[in-house]
């Protein structure tokens, strides 16, 4: 891998707000992807998940694993900083593609109010989340980060 590369995945700004910002999005993601791998907190379980991606969603079944995967340990590697640029490209990707194949025909709203069956949510959430990491892309970890010992 060229030195340019590894400096800038490494690379933080080492402040307080990437910290923050990191943090927030993986203590939102956790719960998330505790549903989908561990059926915590009502949530289905690796083997619904699996079942509702492929069977509902439509996804290949490696897609559906590598998406479950990707947030999952994703969480993960936000909370302690590893790899936090390429991690956040992996969620982001992971959460464009959410909105593409199954949000967006739900609208931009969150189903608040109950008035859309279970499970039919628009994109909003997955906006918030888009931004946060873009602005890790650009950022890095902050402090705190195994980014920022690294580098």
């Amino acid at each position: 891998m060229d030195n340019t590369l590894k400096q800038w995945i490494r690379s933080t700004n080492g402040g307080w707000g990437s910290l923050v910002l990191r943090l927030t999005l993986g203590i939102v993601l956790f719960p998330h992807a505790a549903q989908k791998l561990f059926g915590w907190f009502d949530g289905p379980g690796l083997q619904g998940e699996m079942h509702y991606m492929t069977t509902q969603v439509g996804l290949p079944g490696w897609i559906a694993a590598t998406a479950i995967a990707v947030e999952c340990l994703g969480t993960f590697f936000i909370l302690f900083g590893i790899w936090t640029k390429i991690t956040s490209i992996a969620i982001f990707f992971l959460f464009t593609g959410m909105i593409v194949v199954d949000h967006a025909s739900h609208g931009f709203f969150m189903n608040w109010f109950g008035k859309m069956p279970a499970g039919a949510e628009g994109f909003e959430y997955h906006l918030l989340v888009l931004g946060m990491c873009l602005t890790l892309i650009i950022q890095g970890g902050g402090k705190y980060s195994t980014d920022q010992l690294s580098a």
